[in-house]
Parts: C-alpha cells; sequence; structure tokens
C-alpha cells in the first residue's frame, strides 16, 4: 500500500512492462460491487441467468462489435462475478506499397472491460430504476495467458466455475464461507 493524497491505496497488480493492448490471451475476472449476487442463480451445477445476467452476456458479445482488435473465447457469467477470456490478435498493418500506413493505437484489455462495464450497468440501472449506481467493483484481475497448456487449464476452471460455486471465494454463502 502507498500513501497518495493522504489515503493509502492497494499497489496494481498489473505487469508494470506490458503494454495491455498488445497481443495475447488475457484471462478476466470481474465482480460485482460488494459481490452481490445479481445476475442468477446456480441450479443443478448450471447457471441460470435472470434478466441483468443476460444483459451482460449481451455487452460481452456486443464487445467484437465495437472493437475491431477484440476475439472472445471461454466465457461464464457467475451469480456475482464473471471469467472470460480475451483475446487481442497480431495486428494487420495495411500495406501501401513503400511503407504500412500507422492506423491509431488499438484498444486494449482496459477499453474493452471498461465498456462491459459501464454499458451493462447504464442497462440494468435502467431497468432498477438506480441510474449512477455502481454495479462493479472497480478493479478487475487479469492475467496474460502464457502457453497452451495455461489456456487449455484456464478454459476448463471457467467452463466448471458453476459446479464449483458452493467452494467459490466469491460465494459469501458457499461451504467454506458459512
Amino acid at each position: 500500500m502507498t500513501l497518495y493524497q493522504k489515503e493509502y491505496r492497494i499497489e496494481s497488480a498489473r505487469l508494470k512492462s506490458w503494454d495491455y493492448a498488445s497481443s495475447g490471451y488475457y484471462f478476466i475476472t470481474v465482480c460485482t460491487k460488494n459481490k452481490e449476487c445479481l445476475f442468477g442463480d446456480i441450479v443443478d451445477d448450471k447457471i441460470i441467468l435472470n434478466e441483468y445476467g443476460k444483459i451482460v452476456s449481451a455487452c460481452w458479445y456486443d464487445l467484437p462489435i465495437h472493437y475491431t482488435n477484440i476475439v472472445l473465447d471461454e466465457f461464464i457469467i457467475m451469480p456475482n462475478h464473471i471469467h472470460g477470456i480475451i483475446i487481442i490478435p497480431n495486428p494487420t498493418p495495411v500495406e501501401t506499397g513503400f511503407k504500412p500506413v500507422s492506423t491509431k493505437k488499438p484498444h486494449g484489455l482496459f477499453e474493452f472491460l471498461r465498456a462491459l462495464k459501464t454499458f451493462s450497468a447504464r442497462r440494468i440501472n435502467e431497468l432498477r430504476n438506480s441510474p449512477g449506481l455502481s454495479l462493479w467493483q472497480s478493479r478487475f484481475f487479469d492475467r496474460i495467458i502464457r502457453d497452451e497448456t495455461e489456456l487449455f487449464n484456464i478454459r476448463q476452471y471457467i467452463i466448471n466455475n458453476p459446479k464449483n460455486w458452493g467452494s467459490d471465494e466469491n460465494n459469501q454463502f458457499g461451504k467454506n464461507n458459512e
């Protein structure tokens, strides 16, 4: 923790030398504010999304419509958080004969998650008649996926997340949190 403007703040867990707009595979987890269960219920080891969860899903799958440099991979919505894999592909420069045309800097992971959180919160808050209310925690977890084995293991973790809800650290009512 560091002191900034008379308040302590948690240091960033981000890899300081990494450009989060560069190509790669990124595993993300985003929790609701105070880990409030808003998106549905786990029934028979499956997530049953409510209206809010369906909005989050729609916003996730809309991201490639708004950003050309994003590919979505495995994804799951849980009652109070989401897990997903975002792929930022290698940029393909436009050739004009002699040299590539420089295009504006592509969007990165932080912009994608800002958009997801903003658009989903706005739509959910319209339904709840609570404009401006915080829906998501301000921070999120990310991990740069380094190889095929790690990618496989993270995909399995995401797929199996509903089966493990009873012991999930994000489940405030789970077996380990009683």
